[in-house]
């Protein structure tokens, strides 16, 4: 079953990417809830949210071991409920969504655009330390990748707070299992 998330989720990101990319030109928008929810192509060369990092490799690098460890996690959760591995492989499939785009094309294409409420924090100094303030008067474009990582990380949040933490009972390699009491 998770194996079939992740593929259905890989395929439904990189179709949607290639359909946009081949149908739409850069900056192009289409309404479809008016203005409140638009199909708008860009490419998003940075990270999540357009924040740029500027060593390449090294996001790239990070971004794998993120990968990495999210399998390993996967792995390792096994045996847990359907809840926490849908979770964990939402995010695994989101992960690998957009590492096939920055692989491939060095950038990432995002295309849904969704209005949202306006937030306005003024610039402000706390002990010493000078913030420049922060605006967001539309969200940021994002695809289905990143829906599916927020999706899981959604999830994995209520599970740990409402079902508790998963790895709380695993045995990790090298360590004596553990006991009731403990």
């Amino acid at each position: 079953m998770m194996a079939g998330i992740i593929v259905a989720v890989i395929f439904l990101d990189q179709i949607t990417k290639y359909i946009i990319k081949t149908n739409m030109s850069l900056g192009e928008s289409i309404p479809v809830l008016g203005n409140f929810f638009c199909i708008t192509y860009v490419e998003n060369p940075g990270m999540a949210f357009g924040v740029r990092i500027s060593n390449p490799i090294l996001f790239s690098a990070l971004s794998i071991f993120a990968a990495m460890l999210v399998f390993y996690y996967l792995y390792r959760l096994r045996n847990e409920g359907w809840l926490i591995q849908s979770a964990l492989s939402l995010i695994a499939a989101g992960a690998i969504g957009n590492l096939v785009d920055r692989f491939i094309h060095g950038k990432v294409v995002d295309f849904f655009d969704v209005e949202f409420f306006d937030i306005s924090i003024p610039t402000f100094s706390i002990f010493g330390i000078h913030f420049p303030g922060y605006s967001l008067t539309r969200w940021p474009v994002f695809n289905v990748a990143d829906s599916a990582v927020t999706i899981g990380m959604i999830i994995l949040i209520f599970y740990i707070i409402f079902i508790g933490d998963p790895l709380k009972n695993l045995n990790y390699p090298g360590q004596k299992p553990k006991t009731e009491a403990e």
